[in-house]
């Protein structure tokens, strides 16, 4: 190979890096791994259910860890849609072969995945209605602002990692409060947060069969994360800080070499902590977040 050929690899390579797309560890390999992956979504602050213009599924419930709340699809503007205002308790959780939680609806016993058992349970989101402002602006009922987080990578763990969690061993509660003096500024007088909000994410990345794509989340409280538009990771409901990973390679609607959105969609529905993990082998690129449109009172 002449040197110019060499040259025009290369800046290929540097084209995909800053695209943000494809593999960490074929980067990596490379030479060319970035430190830093910024990824910028939209915050929505609500009130509390029991004050003045208060959203009925903050700090009303308190549910455990359910799968099923919402449909395994999204709809027509690209979010979520309450397919169930209970869904199911998990139990036990479903796990893969190497002992990673994994959303129930992707347990395959022929990968060797572990069962774990479901359990019909309680209201944990009031109606449809009230779930469809979560992610959208709705005037009166919330107040949204750009928000970005910067995912660090760890050579040691090949990964890239955001991590805003909570120190148990202290009074004060640490975490994931990126609303902490801003939008309704409705802080808790005894943990001294604005709790009561969700995130919504948007990115993309290509598929690259057989390279070890994996996503995983830790966290509090609903989270759920949707790759090409259908659901593979479901942490909804009120809960203690709970993981779910998703290998891209299990996903028999994505086609090697193409660029799918991931969709990320967070709550913090209720007192005193909030704990936020990220941890990721794939180069993510940041979609311009659209201008927020309903700073309102």
């Amino acid at each position: 190979m002449g040197r110019t050929d060499r040259m025009n690899l290369k800046g290929a390579a540097m084209l995909l890096m800053l695209a943000g797309t494809g593999s960490a560890a074929a980067a990596q390999d490379a030479g060319d791994q970035p430190p830093t992956v910024k990824l910028t979504g939209t915050l929505r602050d609500f009130r509390r259910f029991d004050v003045e213009h208060g959203h009925p599924d903050f700090e009303q419930y308190n549910t455990g860890h359910r799968v099923g709340l919402v449909a395994p699809e999204l709809d027509a503007d690209g979010r979520p849609v309450l397919a169930s205002a209970s869904g199911l308790s998990v139990k036990t959780q479903f796990r893969d072969s190497t002992g990673r939680n994994i959303n129930p609806a992707l347990y395959d016993p022929s990968r060797g995945d572990v069962a774990g058992s479901l359990a019909s349970a309680g209201v944990a989101i009031k109606s449809a209605d009230s779930f469809s402002q979560w992610y959208r602006d709705v005037p009166g009922v919330n107040l949204s602002m750009p928000h970005t987080i910067v995912l660090e990578w760890d050579q040691n763990a090949q990964k890239y990692i955001f991590h805003e969690h909570d120190d148990e061993s202290t009074s004060r509660r640490e975490g994931f409060f990126p609303a902490d003096g801003a939008l309704y500024n409705d802080d808790d007088p005894i943990y001294h947060h604005n709790y009561h909000f969700t995130y919504e994410l948007r990115t993309r990345f290509r598929y690259e069969r057989g390279s070890s794509q994996v996503f995983t989340f830790f966290g509090d409280d609903d989270v759920w994360v949707f790759v090409g538009g259908k659901l593979v990771i479901d942490l909804g409901g009120v809960h203690g800080a709970v993981s779910q990973t998703v290998d891209m390679d299990r996903l028999d609607w994505l086609e090697d070499g193409g660029t799918y959105e991931l969709a990320f969609f967070f709550a913090e529905r209720h007192l005193t902590r909030s704990n936020f993990r990220v941890e990721t082998s794939i180069f993510f690129e940041d979609i311009n977040v659209p201008m927020a449109s309903a700073l309102f009172d």
